[in-house]
């Protein structure tokens, strides 16, 4: 259960509706240096806000980009994110900051058996070396940083009608073995269904068949949010091509760690682990007002 402004919200039901949810907004949330903004002010939340274009920001005092040509910005909230965050953008000579309050999410415990052994622990030395490589091809791809703000409409749904099966931060124990928290949001489908563009963005990682992750796409959106489409049957998109919202970047299947056809979806804000569902449905404000 999620607890915010007072009230707990159970996030193990809020994603069973998935064609609802798309089309609800996001809770309203001041925290901007000179407006106000929506905003998912929860773990794995984010929240956007516009300022002078171009001018320098900070969360927690280490200093994150600038804000895009006409001052817009996106701070994203990890998995574990501390109780208060500090934004701050440099503006009229001098930092101006705000504070806000980021609500606790309690994560379930989940238990995925039956998964090849050398998927959980990899022993074998030729695995244990592609899989060091294919992570610095993931890393490389995750520090992009498009000069665009592709996020500024929210996000859709990549599947349609799809089952949920996993919800966002659960902490995973595969074969028995407890293992790091799961940072995506699975969705099941039948094989070879399409995946879609969630919003536009530049494709940084197109691989067809990753030892962990299968086929797996990365589109940066902008500021450095980059989103994630794992176990892929088959990739369509390109790297270095730019997609459009809700253009077809691959297929549904069950490669890499896997025991059944879905999408794993996952999202990334300079190294902090998002939800992306709380970007279904959301938008950055239009104009600056403050």
């Amino acid at each position: 259960m999620e607890r915010a402004a007072g009230r707990l919200i159970d996030r193990r039901g809020a994603l069973a509706g998935l064609g609802a949810l798309a089309a609800a907004s996001t809770g309203a949330g001041a925290f901007a240096t000179e407006t106000a903004a929506p905003a998912r002010l929860v773990q794995g939340g984010f929240a956007f806000g516009r300022t002078k274009p171009r001018a320098p920001i900070s969360v927690d005092g280490q200093t994150l980009g600038v804000t895009s040509r006409s001052g817009l910005y996106l701070v994203g909230f990890d998995r574990d994110a501390p109780a208060t965050t500090v934004f701050g953008a440099y503006v009229g000579g001098q930092w101006r900051t705000r504070t806000e309050t980021i609500a606790p999410v309690s994560y379930d415990i989940q238990h995925v058996d039956g998964l090849p052994p050398e998927t959980v622990t990899p022993t074998k030395p030729d695995i244990i070396a592609r899989i060091a490589a294919e992570r610095v091809k993931k890393v490389a791809a995750a520090e992009s940083r498009d000069d665009s703000e592709d996020f500024k409409d929210g996000f859709i749904l990549p599947l349609d009608h799809p089952i949920r099966t996993s919800p966002f931060g659960v902490q995973r124990v595969l074969n028995g073995e407890p293992k790091p928290p799961h940072y995506g949001l699975d969705l099941a489908a039948p094989q070879g269904t399409p995946i879609h563009a969630p919003a536009p963005g530049l494709v940084v990682l197109a691989e067809p068949d990753l030892f962990l992750e299968g086929g797996l796409v990365m589109i940066d959106h902008g500021q450095g949010l980059i989103s994630f489409y794992l176990h892929q049957s088959r990739v369509v998109a390109k790297a270095g091509e730019r997609v459009r919202r809700g253009e077809v970047i691959g297929e549904v299947g069950m490669k890499g760690r896997a025991t059944g056809p879905h999408l794993c979806w996952r999202l990334g804000w300079r190294g902090r682990h998002m939800d992306p569902s709380l970007l279904i449905g959301a938008a950055a404000p239009a104009t600056l007002t403050g």
